[in-house]
Formats: structure tokens, C-alpha cells, sequence
């Protein structure tokens, strides 16, 4: 197999396990709370927010030192280790006590009757498992230096180390780097819009369809539209993804309207979630919630607002992770790490306000960050194509 075909091999094996791990993960999430909330009848009692906290908050902190690990042990292995805690977090449910279920949350960041829910995360698990093990289909890159014949077994030990000690260096070089992106002007003012990523993030893949899971007014439907709501959220993050990632290769005017475009499409969702669902939807108890919105809870809306907030997340993340790897084009590692730090450290919070607070309120929080979130994009990028049309090297600030 060619160098190429064998580059091509690993991205689609890649891609196919990330869809297997994630799809089981994304569906544990979103329904996390919702089955959390039916067995606190039980002997059991626990939070699906709290366990998704724990998840990002775990999460935020390793991927400053994420690198390290990755350069002693290897990727192939280091994802193989991660597909088997996602795995762990998922059949966790199928039997779950409060010890196991936030152990496993730790692991991670390094509804229905008995029977079917157990029916429903065994399948999950499998799922996840599957992807795992399609990690050990990756194959190495072919090496350019091929050792010859006369070569004596000294120097290929010397060479081995000699790697090793380089992965280590470079592991060590990317963390300062980290840290020293961290207090970049720029990065400062990337982190607001990413801090708001991670709010929503928070919203979308876990409140929001907690809170069609609470309402009593949709009827009997109110638990399948939880699945509905996931789908629906998919569809709007396919669509943008997909749309907005092949307009950045080609597009005139900028990043700034998709990112205006999204934060539009985001307060549209917001406005109709805060009329259609009822305030203490997120924190409703086991029983549900009979409060009354602003307007009669309609089903088809909260569905269109699911479609809403996966379009808005996809505007957002193109053209963040668009607009990172043109300013840090040479050694885009440590800014994607300051990124998903930031991300996943104001996700945990998030999580773990959903405890306690009201819709409305949650709601506002994203405003406000959606709204400083998106000024302080658009200064950055005015930037960028200040800094392009003098022709400098903007990848070297």
C-alpha cells in the first residue's frame, strides 16, 4: 500500500471509529440526565449534570498535559485507553451506582423501564466498543530513514532514543507554548467566543433535551422527543458544517457573517426556548413539570429549536477553528489546546450550574457571552485582514 492510500486508510478508519465512539457518547449525554433523574426513586441518587461537570472539568485540565502522554505511550494506544473509558462511562448506566457513575466521569476527562434502559446502554457500550478496537486498524507510516544492512544494532538503539528524547522535547515545547498563548491579545479575546462555545455546548447536549424530557404538556411523546431533539441537532450541525467549512476556502467577505449568522440564528432559538418551555424545566423533578410557558409548549418548535442550536454551534466552531489555524498556521497544537481548554473548563461549569439554575437564567448567561463572544471574534479577524493586506506574517504575533 502507497504512503497515500495508507493516509487515506487511516482517516476513514479514523473517522469511522470517532462516529462509533461519539455516537454512543453524544447519546449517553444527552439523555444522561434524564435516566439520572428516574432512578433517584431508587437506591440510587446522583446527577447527570454533575457527571458531565466532572467529564469536562477533567477534560480541560489534560489537554495542557495531554501531548506528554501521547508522545511516551504513542496515539494509537493513547486513543485505544480513551475508547475503553468512554466505553466504561457507558455500561456504567446499565447498572449504575453513585461511586462507579462519577469514578467513571473521572476517567473520562483523561426515561425508560429497567429493561430497556439496560437494553439501550448495552447497545451504546457495543457501539463504543466497536470503535475502539478499530484503532488497532491504523496503520504506521512507513519510516524515511530505512536503516541499512551494515548498520550495526548500537545505532539503531542510539536512534531510538534519540526519538524518543525529541517527543519528549516537543511534548515539553508545546506545553509552554500553551501557556504562553494563553495571555496573547489575541487569544484573550478567542477565549471569550470560546468560552461561549462551551456554554452552549453544555446547553445542547445535555440541558436542552432535559428539558423536553420534563415536559408534561407534550404527553406521552415528551421522552422520544428527547431523541428527536438529538437528531435534529445533528441535522443543524451537518448542514453548517458542511455548508459554512466550504465557504471559508472560498469566501471574499470574511469569517465575521457566518459568525454574525450563527450568534442570529442562536438568540432566534434562545428567544423561542425561553417562550415555549417552562422556567423550571432543567431542574424538574423525576414526576416532570406541569408549569405553564409563555406560550402553549409546542412540540414542532422545540424540535425547530434543536435544528437552531446545532446550525448556530456549526457557524461558531468552522470558523473558530478556521480562523486558529490561519493565525497559528506553523504550530497550531497549542492553540487548539488552549482552545479545548477553555471550552471544556467553561462546559463543566455550565454543567454544573444546570443543577441549580432556571432556564430563563441559563439563557441569559449565553446571551451575554454570545454577545461579548461575537465582538470580540470580529475584532480579531478585522485584525487578521488588517495584518493580510499589509502582508505580514500574522502567524508570528
Amino acid at each position: 500500500m502507497s504512503p497515500e492510500s495508507k493516509k487515506l486508510f487511516n482517516i476513514i478508519i479514523l473517522g469511522i471509529a470517532f462516529m462509533f465512539m461519539f455516537t454512543a457518547f453524544q447519546t449517553c449525554g444527552n439523555v444522561a440526565q434524564t435516566v439520572i433523574r428516574s432512578l433517584n426513586s431508587t437506591d440510587f441518587h446522583g446527577s447527570g449534570y454533575t457527571s458531565m461537570a466532572i467529564i469536562y472539568g477533567v477534560f480541560s485540565a489534560s489537554n495542557l498535559i495531554t501531548p506528554s502522554v501521547v508522545a511516551i505511550v504513542g496515539p494509537q494506544l493513547s486513543m485505544f485507553a480513551s475508547g475503553l473509558f468512554y466505553s466504561m462511562y457507558i455500561a456504567v448506566f446499565i447498572q449504575p451506582f453513585p461511586w462507579s457513575f462519577y469514578t467513571a466521569s473521572v476517567f473520562i476527562g483523561i426515561a425508560a423501564a429497567e429493561s430497556d434502559r439496560r437494553t439501550v446502554f448495552i447497545a451504546l457500550t457495543v457501539i463504543s466498543l466497536v470503535g475502539t478496537v478499530l484503532f488497532f486498524l491504523i496503520r504506521k507510516p512507513d519510516s524515511e530513514n530505512v536503516l541499512g544492512e551494515d548498520e550495526s544494532s548500537d545505532d539503531q538503539d542510539l536512534e531510538v532514543n534519540e526519538s524518543a528524547q525529541n517527543n519528549m522535547t516537543k511534548a515539553v515545547d508545546a506545553f509552554k507554548k500553551s501557556l504562553k498563548l494563553c495571555v496573547t491579545k489575541e487569544m484573550l479575546l478567542l477565549s471569550i467566543t470560546t468560552a461561549y462555545t462551551g456554554l452552549e455546548l453544555t446547553f445542547f447536549s445535555g440541558v436542552y433535551g432535559t428539558c423536553i424530557g420534563a415536559v408534561n404538556k407534550f404527553g406521552t411523546e415528551e421522552k422520544s422527543l428527547i431523541g428527536l431533539s438529538g437528531i435534529f441537532i445533528g441535522i443543524g450541525e451537518i448542514l453548517g458544517g458542511s455548508l459554512f467549512g466550504l465557504l471559508s476556502k472560498n469566501n471574499r467577505f470574511g469569517r465575521n457573517p457566518v459568525v454574525l449568522l450563527g450568534i442570529l440564528v442562536h438568540f432566534t432559538a434562545f428567544y423561542l426556548i425561553f417562550l415555549n418551555m417552562p422556567a423550571d424545566a432543567p431542574i424538574a423533578p423525576v414526576e416532570g413539570t406541569d408549569s405553564s410557558a409563555y406560550i402553549k409548549s409546542s412540540k414542532e418548535v422545540a424540535v425547530f429549536c434543536s435544528f437552531l442550536l446545532g446550525l448556530g454551534d456549526s457557524c461558531f466552531n468552522t470558523q473558530l477553528l478556521s480562523i486558529l489555524g490561519f493565525l497559528y498556521s506553523e504550530d497550531s497544537a497549542p492553540a487548539f489546546a488552549v482552545f479545548k481548554f477553555v471550552q471544556s473548563i467553561c462546559a463543566a461549569v455550565a454543567f454544573f450550574y444546570s443543577n441549580y439554575l432556571l432556564l430563563h437564567w441559563q439563557l441569559l448567561v449565553m446571551v451575554i457571552f454570545g454577545f461579548f463572544g461575537t465582538v470580540s471574534f470580529f475584532t480579531v479577524e478585522w485584525e487578521a485582514a488588517a495584518t493580510v493586506a499589509r502582508g505580514s506574517d500574522y502567524g508570528s504575533i
